[in-house]
């Protein structure tokens, strides 16, 4: 065999497995089909306190998030958390990727930029790959391929490995002007500018980035770009975006429930390819570090010889089957407060929401990578919530 593993995709996820691969004494090849790190990106860059831990970028930081300002459709603000908590990193996305990559390569992966594969096939013992490189395509064969290659993932896709459950799509602009609260991120929600979704504004260091998600089904024909410019020049926020001048733009999917088969035979996938992303929030980066850190104990037993193919999934199944039942149950959760209701049901939910007990639950209990404690805390202790959301409790509570 030419490497131990193949991985595809170079972001932050397929890094990261890359790194810790190579740190457990294996040899990996990192294909990256783009021919710079960083570039494009497609997420609001934001990195959880635990996701943060594994990796030590805090010199990644742009501007830390201890708060938010959530918006009604009718202008009602619930202002929610503390200076004295951080609750996620607003990163620079370039940087913190280059910096992942480069402790994978530090740690001994070799890199292909410009790079991806065009072919592939398994046997029992094997993964042998053809790989489009800009100076050829070149042959290579593997213990393991590991597709990070994001919400299209073309490992996915080539070994029919399932669906992600959902796919919103999102659109965002990088400005500077916008008018903010300093360690607060607005999210901005009404069937006008996210169906079904929100929008947001994260501040990061000298610039915000803006934007809007939502499902192909709620959009009637709009464009989460025609979305976003609506929000921008909405009569109820159209101050604080009026001196934002745009430096950038980026627009791509959100894939969220884990596929049928994120293991075959000796493929695996991670991170979005997966359909990792956080049903609430369309956050990937925690999730996906979360998978690479479980699975790749695993992976090596597996090319070492010391765990049969059996053994493998049965105990890859029981690290997901827990992964899957969460998502399941954020995505109720979502769908009870955020994603069934309608403008006025929204409004309600918002007069409840900015009452000082609920915020003071909200600050006790919510967090961003974690909505399902809070939200069970909610059905549980807020009586107008057991009405609003009544949908979604046997989900929530018994899913």
């Amino acid at each position: 065999m030419d490497y131990d593993f193949v991985v595809v995709g170079a972001g932050p996820v397929g890094s990261l497995l890359a790194r810790r691969l190579c740190e457990g004494g294996a040899s990996v090849l990192i294909i990256e089909e783009h021919a710079q790190i960083g570039r494009p990106f497609q997420c609001a860059g934001l990195v959880n306190p635990e996701a943060m831990e594994i990796v030590g970028l805090q010199d990644t930081v742009l501007t830390p998030i201890w708060g938010a300002r959530i918006h009604g459709p009718s202008g009602e603000v619930v202002s929610i958390g503390s200076p004295d908590t951080v609750r996620t990193w607003s990163v620079c996305r370039k940087l913190f990727d280059e910096s992942i990559l480069e402790s994978a390569l530090q740690s001994g992966a070799d890199l292909w930029l410009s790079s991806k594969p065009i072919s592939a096939e398994q046997d029992d013992d094997t993964v042998g790959i053809t790989i489009s490189t800009s100076t050829g395509n070149v042959d290579v064969r593997c213990s393991m391929l590991c597709g990070a290659d994001g919400a299209h993932s073309w490992v996915r896709r080539n070994f029919r490995m399932g669906r992600p459950k959902e796919m919103m799509i999102g659109f965002q602009v990088e400005v500077t002007g916008y008018i903010g609260e300093e360690g607060r991120l607005d999210m901005y929600t009404g069937s006008e500018i996210a169906p079904g979704f929100f929008a947001w504004a994260i501040p990061s260091g000298d610039t915000t980035r803006i934007g809007a998600w939502s499902k192909a089904d709620m959009l009637q024909g709009k464009s989460p770009e025609q979305l976003l410019d609506t929000l921008m020049k909405s009569r109820l926020w159209t101050r604080r975006f009026s001196g934002c001048r745009e430096v950038g733009r980026f627009c791509g999917p959100v894939p969220s429930g884990l596929v049928s088969r994120p293991l075959r035979g000796r493929v695996a996938l991670f991170g979005d390819a997966a359909g990792l992303c956080k049903p609430t929030t369309g956050g990937g980066i925690g999730p996906g570090f979360t998978h690479v850190e479980a699975l790749v104990p695993l992976l090596l037993q597996r090319t070492l010889g010391n765990l049969t193919q059996s053994g493998l999934e049965a105990r890859v199944s029981k690290i997901l089957d827990p992964m899957r039942k969460d998502q399941l149950r954020a995505r109720a959760l979502r769908d009870a407060f955020l994603t069934q209701m309608d403008d006025d049901e929204l409004d309600n939910v918002f007069s409840v929401w900015s009452k000082p007990d609920v915020i003071e639950l909200i600050n006790e209990v919510g967090e961003i990578e974690n909505p399902i404690p809070l939200g069970i805390r909610m059905l549980r202790e807020v009586p107008e919530f057991r009405t609003l959301a009544r949908r979604a409790v046997k989900a929530v509570l018994w899913g």
